[in-house]
């Protein structure tokens, strides 16, 4: 598990998760030989002169002392490296998610994130600040006050030897018997998370058709799996307590037995038994409590393990003699994508001149959205190559492609904070007067002025606090202050009203102006602005063209477009006879 553990963690973590190991161990030695400082204790205080039994105890005060000194400084070096080792924890985490493709994040994976990310690092990174000193006191301790027995007397430190591999063998199978159901409950877990957070989304629906007061019957039958997953997973656990249990009474009564008899026969004096009783009193408590710590170190090390799980997820590799593009044309060479067993791109190829506004419209489910994410390398393409100024896009650091591009993107989140924290995003190291020029460009100050409190006006969890349109123009000014030459948009106008969508299109055009732009759209004045459309179909090119080509050409895009635009065919086919008459 200390593996694991370290592996989770990462190497910088080694040293110090070895050295708290290390004196936690210490510890747990120096406790179970403080002990056989009773024998002589209380042998001289049955002996025929107590007074003698002064210096023995003055030897076991001192011991301790010593064990009460180390102790106090392994709990707390095991706290604070348990502290530091979560805060590492989440950064690694964070990093790693950061670095996984964009493919990785399915519907599935939000309850199983959720879950991993809050209990499931505490629970696992609780090992070293609350699990790993007990379970050591528990383990090393009991097997240091045998020794002391066997020096003693060996008869009856044998004796209390037998239990060590009876304990060992019911704490193995009780982890076995205890892992099916603990992975069971960690599933149910997972899916009533995933439940959760549907059924709060889903509030807007569920109150449109009057179902305020009704369950949830999806959350309500994952809260019952929970609940028969934790009734089987203290079932599975019941019989190794009540072994573990038997067990050490057993053999605290074989040892008052066998002490018994062999003080009646006069091979071992009273105070010895005594002792040697004492002894094996207090390895049961530590014994007992095995039962729960290894139930708990069971549940750290499944989150230990989909931790590690996570952590060994291939993120996008990185090139090793990363290319830096000079220019800023865009090139798709026979790509072909496949998202699980789905062909989405196939065998497209598409180039983009720098300075060129090349639109992309198609029917839902076309790829084109895929198209803007292979650009942007948030998935890696199954065939060809995706290229940025000719170099291909696996060939460049992600920090310098993602430098070159900003993307806008349908639907935008704002993180919870000022408005002005949100813009700059784009670049942190901007000016306020920079900031509040993108601002102006996108329209959005006319915005922050009727916010109360402006420019610290709040905009709450994803951006909750602002209309669609508001944050649209937030994310319009974000990529304006980014400044960078070459812009992805994704329908940003979609569904929005004619003031938000006429000031955002003034935005838009403010953002193009002089870059290399490819945009997802249907609206009129999008694709009517661009050098060049693409009809996409199915994951291919149908037809390319300017707008104005490809209604003369009355395919599939002029098909689209009369639908789009929601005009019968005849009056689709009068505009193009009336654009065929002016040219």
């Amino acid at each position: 598990m200390i593996r694991m553990l370290l592996r989770v963690l990462g190497d910088q973590y080694a040293g110090p998760v070895r050295r708290t190991v290390a004196l936690m161990t210490t510890t747990a030695v120096v406790e179970g030989l403080s002990y056989a400082l009773l024998v002589p204790v209380l042998r001289e205080l049955f002996g025929s002169d107590p007074g003698n039994a002064r210096p023995w105890l003055i030897a076991f005060g001192t011991a301790v002392a010593v064990y009460a000194a180390l102790r106090y400084i392994s709990d707390l070096v095991g706290f604070r490296a348990g502290t530091t080792l979560l805060r590492g924890t989440y950064h690694r985490l964070g990093d790693h998610l950061a670095r996984l493709p964009m493919g990785w994040y399915g519907s599935d994976r939000v309850g199983e994130v959720s879950v991993l990310a809050s209990r499931g690092v505490l629970e696992a990174m609780s090992v070293i600040a609350h699990l790993l000193a007990p379970f050591v006191a528990a383990s090393v301790t009991p097997l240091m006050i045998v020794v002391v027995m066997l020096v003693f007397n060996w008869k009856l430190g044998l004796a209390a030897l037998m239990a060590v591999p009876l304990v060992a063998a019911i704490q193995s199978w009780t982890g076995r018997a205890m892992a099916a159901a603990d992975a069971e409950r960690h599933e149910r877990d997972q899916l009533a998370t995933g439940r959760v957070i549907e059924y709060l989304q889903a509030q807007p629906v569920l109150r449109t058709g009057g179902r305020t007061t009704e369950r949830f019957d999806m959350l309500d039958d994952s809260l019952r799996g929970i609940q028969r997953a934790s009734r089987r997973s203290a079932l599975s656990a019941l019989p190794g307590v009540v072994g573990l249990t038997l067990t050490v009474q057993a053999t605290f009564t074989v040892l008052l037995a066998m002490g018994a008899y062999l003080a009646l026969g006069g091979n071992i004096g009273t105070p010895e038994v005594l002792a040697i009783l004492v002894l094996a009193a207090r390895c049961a408590e530590p014994l007992l409590s095995l039962a729960d710590i290894g139930g708990r170190l069971r549940g750290a090390r499944a989150q230990l393990t989909r931790l590690d799980a996570l952590l060994r997820t291939e993120p996008l590799p990185e090139p090793s003699a990363p290319i830096q593009p000079r220019r800023y044309d865009l090139e798709f060479d026979a790509v072909a994508f496949l998202h699980g067993d789905r062909l989405v791109i196939d065998d497209l190829t598409l180039t983009v001149p720098q300075g060129q506004k090349v639109a992309i419209v198609g029917p839902s489910g076309a790829g084109k959205s895929t198209l803007l994410q292979l650009l942007a390398r948030f998935h890696e393409v199954s065939k060809g190559a995706v290229r940025v100024g000719g170099v291909d896009v696996r060939d460049i650091d992600t920090s310098t492609l993602m430098a070159q591009i900003a993307v806008v993107f349908q639907k935008v989140y704002l993180f919870d904070g000022t408005i002005e924290d949100n813009i700059r995003l784009g670049r942190p190291d901007a000016t306020d007067a920079e900031i509040r020029a993108a601002a102006t460009a996108a329209r959005l100050d006319e915005v922050i002025e009727r916010l109360p409190g402006g420019w610290n006006a709040d905009v709450g969890e994803g951006g909750t606090l602002l209309s669609g349109g508001e944050r649209q123009r937030v994310s319009i000014a974000r990529a304006l202050l980014k400044n960078a030459p070459i812009v992805l948009l994704d329908e940003v106008t979609s569904a929005l009203d004619p003031v938000n969508e006429a000031a955002i299109h003034h935005g838009i055009e403010r953002l193009m102006a002089g870059r290399t732009v490819v945009t997802v759209a249907h609206r009129v004045h999008t694709v009517r602005t661009a050098d060049r459309v693409v009809f996409l179909d199915h994951g291919r090119i149908a037809e390319e063209g300017t707008h104005h080509d490809l209604l003369d050409r009355g395919g599939r895009y002029a098909d689209f477009w009369d639908i789009s635009t929601t005009r019968p065919r005849a009056v689709g086919d009068a505009a193009r006879r009336e654009h065929a008459d002016r040219a």
